[in-house]
């Protein structure tokens, strides 16, 4: 009966619309619907697929417009082409319900099931308790953290893609946009299932490209009332396949992936509902996330389970107050203090391990103490079998430390083929060696390349041409004096310039960067990094103003 008063209404609007000379055509519901699952690695010898949980469902009926796929767990999505792929996480071998909705003109549909069987083997339990705890878990900004909001590239540059290089929010930046930092992100668990509620308390701040899904306008990121869905939403988890992923370095991601079902996303709206996990702790989640309608982006969140307090001290621990000076060298006198220096003399092995071309020295021509300032200088001269001569120092048994802030304020040398260096190494490397004991390397800078700045890590299993870089434009690096800094705690290594972070390094407990290291100095020629030598050179110097370290 139902069914024929709303062809009765239909037939009376076709007749009104007759008389305004209006036509929809013949209202006919789709007929002849079929549906085929075809299971990722289905064989005879695995009839549930390769484990990936994925699944391409295609969807066929005469006189359809658009598909819809309704999944019994708890998911659904629109398919016009009615082609569609899904990956299924709950672990195991389970059976799904498919129901599949096909309309035709005017919304009239027909609809069909079928089920699928499917195995899914990828399981992340530990991210699952992570982010619940003791079963939900409130989520904030972790607003008092340099880069809680960043944007970098996304593309396959392994240097750069996998950090936000292109912009870093400021503690508290967004504070005066009212909205953002009041936001809740509450995950929960049911079962081996993960749920997501945002508590945007009415409003959400929005990236300028998607103002008009709240139905605003202008020309920059703005918080505009928006309601969001009050239920909990379903969260899947799964494998990553992200250009960072595909890095296949250590410590930048996780490679896990949340899935927000019913357009679900985190607090910033970019358009986007499938967000990485890069690194996640008890108290610190960080995320990236690709942005809609522009794949040459990707957005940077991190969240704390404590919310912070602008000028309270509150929020998360990850990211420590460094403000007590625990050592330093102003280099004031007329001699390095041994006290706290040593030298490196010689060749060591195969040219310090990278076929460099000078020999170190402990003379004034190489290393000098005079006028406020630490003067290391590489010059071509014949000395003991080497084209070169040049310095190296270290604080090794004399002042070794454990997580700080290490600021160096210095000025670097030029001509093709220098290479100095602000680095520490691992205390233990006398006796687990290199790259067991770790090294971070602060600034590097090569004079074949001027005005770039770099900074690495070295340990097991990414060192040498392999280690994890990141580097910088510094158009003045070798006319002006400039302070390179290094923040290192028990969960982030950060390098900055001039206080401007462009290199984050997720630190973790199982890569050597949680034990005391020391200080290194030295300009090498030549060698695997610092590439051809100009003819013409002579000598340059670094000039070191200060090196001092927070705890």
């Amino acid at each position: 009966m139902k069914f024929q008063y709303l062809l009765l209404l239909f037939g009376l609007t076709l007749v009104a619309c007759e008389q305004e000379e209006y036509a929809f055509g013949d209202l006919t519901a789709p007929s002849n619907l079929q549906i085929e699952a075809n299971v990722a690695g289905q064989t005879a010898d695995t009839p549930d697929g390769d484990g990936s949980g994925m699944v391409t469902f295609v969807a066929t009926a005469d006189d359809a417009i658009t598909y819809k796929f309704i999944f019994s767990d708890g998911t659904e999505e629109v398919a016009p082409s009615g082609r569609l792929t899904k990956r299924f996480t709950q672990v195991g071998v389970n059976t799904y319900l498919v129901t599949v909705v096909a309309s035709g003109t005017a919304g009239i549909a027909t609809t069909g099931s079928t089920e699928v069987t499917v195995e899914s083997t990828f399981s992340d339990a530990e991210a699952l308790a992570l982010l619940t705890g003791d079963g939900t878990k409130t989520w904030y900004w972790a607003a008092d953290e340099p880069g809680h909001l960043g944007v970098g590239q996304n593309d396959g540059d392994a240097t750069a893609n996998y950090f936000a290089n292109y912009y870093q929010a400021a503690p508290f930046e967004k504070v005066g946009n009212t909205c953002m930092y009041e936001d809740e992100l509450v995950f929960s668990r049911q079962g081996e299932n993960l749920y997501y509620e945002l508590n945007n308390f009415g409003a959400t701040f929005f990236n300028v490209d998607f103002l008009g899904v709240a139905g605003g306008s202008g020309g920059e990121d703005a918080c505009l009332p928006y309601e969001v869905q009050e239920d909990a939403q379903l969260v899947a988890l799964s494998p990553s396949e992200s250009v960072v992923a595909a890095n296949g370095i250590p410590g930048q991601t996780r490679g896990t992936l949340l899935n927000f079902t019913e357009g679900g996303f985190m607090s910033y709206y970019v358009g986007n509902s499938t967000y990485e996990i890069l690194s996640l702790t008890e108290n610190r989640l960080v995320v990236r996330v690709v942005m809609g309608g522009n794949n040459a982006l990707a957005w940077y969140h991190i969240f704390t389970s404590e919310k912070p307090v602008q000028g309270g001290g509150g929020g998360g621990t990850e990211e420590p107050e460094f403000n007590n000076l625990v050592w330093a060298d102003e280099f004031d006198g007329n001699v390095l203090a041994d006290t706290s220096w040593s030298y490196d003399t010689g060749t060591g092995n195969n040219g310090w391990g990278n076929n460099e071309s000078q020999f170190y020295t402990d003379r004034p021509e190489n290393v000098r103490v005079a006028d406020g300032l630490l003067t290391i200088t590489a010059q071509r001269e014949n000395f003991s079998g080497s084209d070169f001569t040049s310095g190296r120092i270290v604080t090794q048994d004399k002042f070794e430390f454990t997580y700080g802030r290490i600021d160096i304020r210095a000025k670097l040398p030029s001509g093709g083929g220098t290479w100095p260096a602000l680095w520490m190494l691992g205390a233990n490397f006398d006796t687990v060696g290199w790259p067991a004991c770790g090294e971070i390397d602060m600034m590097e800078h090569v004079g074949n390349e001027p005005e770039r700045v770099l900074s690495a890590l070295h340990f097991p299993g990414n060192s040498g041409g392999n280690a994890v870089t990141s580097s910088t434009t510094v158009e003045t690096a070798e006319t002006e004096f400039h302070v390179y800094t290094t923040i290192w705690t028990e969960n982030t290594i950060r390098f900055l310039v001039d206080d401007e972070v462009y290199h984050t390094f997720d630190n973790n407990a199982g890569i050597p960067f949680n034990h005391d290291f020391f200080l290194i100095f030295n300009v090498a020629v030549g060698g695997t990094l610092g590439g051809a030598i100009d003819p013409a050179f002579s000598s340059s110097s670094m000039e070191v103003d200060y090196v001092r370290v927070y705890q």
